[in-house]
């Protein structure tokens, strides 16, 4: 069992960064603790913060307030801060195999723990326990793929001249930071510590303010596997924690995911005050389905993909487009959306819980509602789902437009739901100039069985991740999340080699040792040259 910082974390239920969906601080702010605190984390300790201002977190199947999150004061961060910066200077100094013994060790913890970090995901954000265990062996490839940093961080070396070496090596950046959202909360925290501290960086994380509890755990694991003090460090907080991560001068770098309005802030403010950022942003995922594929398999991916995790994933497949005859197939579509169960997490039967908030259901309701109005026709509607005992809960059941076009609210926007819009073209050409004319590049997908037609969507399709009957094209961590055009902002990718470079800076070294040197010669004064 974990000890006392974990079990404090197991009531930290429900909380959010800057909204995927708006750069705001709507939520309810009380003056005064009544629950239990969520607390920082600074320099290997969890502190209670001295702040008065205290966000309420919601368990989102029942609204039972079961922890408040503190807004981080100033002087709070300023030590997070501060704790950092001078670990950094003994923490960079450590071996590399060091490090990478440390991140073997908190592989293992993370996986010895995996259940009941999950349970905390199931009761903060909602997640099935079955999606929640998924959402930490995510970020647990991550964590594995960093105590492979031995061969990810050699340089090079070549001889230039007589007597004459150049080489490379990459040093780390100093005091990093990661602003992570609601939807993952193992895996987002996962996809930035652990690289960021193998590299010898040290690391102010802001968990979201919906859902901080997994990453709290995940601090007691790291320090259990030896993480020394003051290397991870863990403050809470909305836009005034954000924009003091943008400005502090001596945090080198930002790792964001979330929504377009916090992102292009983020990106921009940091950018500004110099910092290296990178910032995964909203999505709109196509599935393109042609006649030919497996209708089968087809759409039992399409169900799990667009309705898992109530459709809460920026790599969710939220958009169909029914090439010629496929748009036959949508009845089958809906008869498999409808044997899914909506339900809390933790009954292994449901597969579909709840949205984060109440004001997300309201936002899924609207964007369906303009559907429909706007022409769409509703094929399933899941608005009216109730579940007995969580009749309080954010519980939206899987709901399906078809008919949808290009100009609707419905299809323009992430609804970040279980909602799944539906469009008809006649060819594969009309279905890649419908994704590419998407402003978003995250993912996408194409089903079916011609391989040239599957070759000619890899290589037309103007999207960073491409699945060829796979629905959720997510790399595993050898490689890099590499969404593109308005889904990302930044030129270094999210872990794999890329994830190295963006903790990292590069040094290159020319050195020359003479062999005359060795003996008594003669100075020149002569430019130097390299024949």
């Amino acid at each position: 069992m974990l000890s006392s910082a974990l079990k404090s974390a197991s009531l930290l239920r429900n909380s959010r960064h800057v909204s995927r969906r708006a750069f705001s601080t709507n939520f309810p702010v009380l003056q005064q603790a009544t629950p239990a605190t969520v607390k920082n984390y600074i320099n290997g300790e969890f502190v209670e913060s001295k702040t008065k201002k205290w966000i309420e977190l919601r368990n989102p199947a029942t609204q039972e307030v079961i922890s408040l999150v503190p807004e981080t004061t100033a002087e709070e961060l300023k030590a997070a801060t501060d704790s950092a910066e001078e670990a950094a200077k003994t923490w960079s100094k450590t071996s590399i195999v060091q490090r990478q013994r440390v991140m073997m060790d908190l592989q293992a913890l993370i996986r010895e723990h995996q259940d009941k970090i999950a349970e905390n995901i199931v009761q903060e954000q909602g997640k099935t326990f079955v999606d929640a265990k998924g959402d930490v062996f995510r970020g647990l490839q991550v964590v594995e793929q960093a105590c492979a940093l031995t061969s990810n961080m050699m340089g090079h070396h070549m001889s230039v001249a007589k007597d004459m070496e150049t080489y490379t090596y990459r040093e780390p950046l100093g005091v990093v930071a990661g602003i992570c959202p609601f939807n993952f909360p193992a895996m987002i925290p996962l996809w930035m510590f652990p690289l960021a501290i193998a590299t010898g960086n040290t690391i102010v994380m802001k968990p979201s303010e919906r859902d901080p509890g997994a990453l709290m755990m995940l601090a007691e694991l790291a320090a259990k596997a030896g993480v020394p003090n003051g290397v991870l460090n863990i403050v809470h907080g909305a836009v005034d924690c954000v924009n003091y991560i943008c400005d502090e001068p001596r945090i080198k770098a930002i790792s964001f995911v979330g929504s377009d309005v916090a992102g292009e802030h983020i990106y921009t403010r940091g950018n500004a005050n110099g910092k290296r950022v990178q910032a995964n942003l909203g999505a709109k995922n196509h599935a393109v389905i042609l006649p030919d594929a497996n209708k089968q398999a087809t759409l039992n991916a399409v169900a799990g993909a667009a309705f898992g995790a109530a459709g809460q994933r920026c790599m969710a497949l939220s958009t169909l487009v029914l090439v010629g005859e496929a748009k036959e197939w949508l009845p089958e579509l809906v008869e498999r959306a409808q044997q899914l169960k909506v339900g809390y997490g933790m009954d292994p039967e449901v597969d579909v819980g709840p949205v984060i908030t109440t004001q997300a259901k309201d936002r899924v309701h609207r964007l369906v509602q303009s559907g429909v109005d706007q022409g769409a026709n509703l094929l399933l509607d899941g608005r009216g789902v109730v579940v007995k005992g969580y009749e309080k809960g954010n519980f939206v059941g899987p709901t399906i437009l078809s008919d949808v076009k290009t100009n609707m609210d419905c299809y323009k926007e992430e609804i970040f739901g279980p909602v799944l819009v539906c469009l008809n073209v006649d060819t594969l050409d009309e279905a890649i100039e419908m994704v590419n004319s998407n402003k978003y590049g995250n993912g996408t997908a194409v089903f079916t069985n011609s391989g040239p037609a599957a070759r000619k969507f890899e290589h037309e399709i103007d999207v960073g991740q491409v699945g060829i009957n796979v629905p959720i094209p997510v790399p595993i961590p050898p490689f890099s999340f590499t969404g593109s055009r308005g889904s990302i902002l930044g030129d270094l990718n999210f872990y794999g080699k890329s994830g190295f470079d963006f903790y990292t800076k590069p040094k290159t070294v020319t050195s020359l040792w003479k062999e005359s040197d060795a003996s008594h010669s003669r100075a020149s004064v002569a430019m130097p040259t390299i024949r």
